[in-house]
């Protein structure tokens, strides 16, 4: 069983004095049976009082306000978790049994939120080119692991080119992004075919191969599948989530799952930076790698792209 120390810095910095800083974060691994925290220290800056309570999705949230003037706000988590191996997957009865209980869960409390599609403009190109009514020719973990195929096949990983506020239709249109817009986009594809599906956020942790999302926050998905129950499917790397996967949390999206999110009072503008690092040998943890902080993309539209300048000139030049 693999063990990890996983260290996770956010770090706002401000252009001036900014006061009653109100944060949510969720910081805290799912703790189950194959996922075990043995330890976790969080700093923050001013030392606030941190109020912890369980979301609608079993989450661990926690609270905090920072009221006095400060011009950066720093939020440290180090944790140490074991992680253990999961049973594989597998097909039990015939796929027309398995779908027949699918379809018996979509009115049920908690299928039906994951169920539920988000705002897309591009519904009629998914049911034509990617999910045909032959979906139910295949058992739902065989159109599972088809359809994260497909979102590894045809989606580029590029760093940079979107942020947490780009929409499903501009990751659909740009046909590139980062794990948590495969993630979304894995989404639409299950739900699409009524395979109740959620949004995992979490950490990836480094193993001798190298893995797309190492040494940052990550992020997959959970498909309900009959007799196996919820099971990982990460599309960024093509592969179902095992033991190097460590969870934070689920829900129907990111917004959901944002490891912090807050507001303050003040003028100011601000930078966002964050670090990620893990450290682990042969399942003995091995001190901290150095955590690297990285600023943050901001809103679409602001940032200069070039794989997105290049796409848009492509377009022009067609059009011409």
């Amino acid at each position: 069983m693999p063990r990890f120390n996983i260290h996770h810095i956010t770090k706002y910095t401000y252009e001036g004095p900014v006061r009653d800083s109100a944060n949510q974060i969720i910081l805290f691994p799912i703790k189950d049976e194959y996922q075990e925290v043995l330890h976790q220290d969080l700093t923050i800056t001013g030392e606030p009082a941190i109020e912890i309570y369980k979301d609608y999705y079993g989450n661990e949230v926690g609270s905090f306000t920072h009221a006095d003037s400060h011009t950066a706000l720093v939020i440290d988590s180090r944790v140490e978790v074991i992680t253990k191996p999961r049973p594989a997957l597998s097909d039990k009865l015939d796929k027309e049994e398995q779908w027949a209980m699918l379809d018996q869960l979509r009115w049920k409390v908690p299928y039906i939120d994951f169920l539920g599609q988000e705002p897309f403009a591009y519904y009629a190109d998914v049911l034509k080119s990617v999910c045909p009514d032959t979906a139910r020719s295949l058992t739902p973990l065989e159109a599972a692991r088809q359809l994260r195929q497909y979102v590894y096949d045809h989606f580029k990983y590029i760093k940079g080119i979107t942020s947490v506020e780009t929409t499903l239709n501009e990751v659909w249109e740009l046909k590139a992004g980062v794990c948590q817009d495969f993630a979304h986009i894995l989404l639409v594809f299950l739900r699409q075919i009524q395979v109740p599906a959620r949004y995992v956020s979490g950490y990836i942790c480094p193993n001798s191969n190298g893995m797309r999302g190492e040494g940052a926050t990550h992020a997959w998905i959970e498909a309900f599948i009959p007799f196996n129950g919820w099971a990982g499917m990460d599309p960024t790397n093509n592969c179902e989530a095992d033991d190097l996967h460590v969870r934070l949390a689920v829900g129907r999206n990111f917004s959901d799952c944002s490891p912090v999110k807050g507001t303050y009072k003040g003028t100011a503008g601000q930078q966002l930076e964050v670090g990620v690092s893990v450290s682990y040998e042969n399942g003995r943890t091995s001190g901290d790698a150095e955590t690297v902080l990285s600023p943050q993309p901001s809103t679409p539209g602001k940032q200069e792209n070039s794989y997105r300048k290049y796409l848009e000139m492509m377009q022009q030049q067609q059009q011409q």
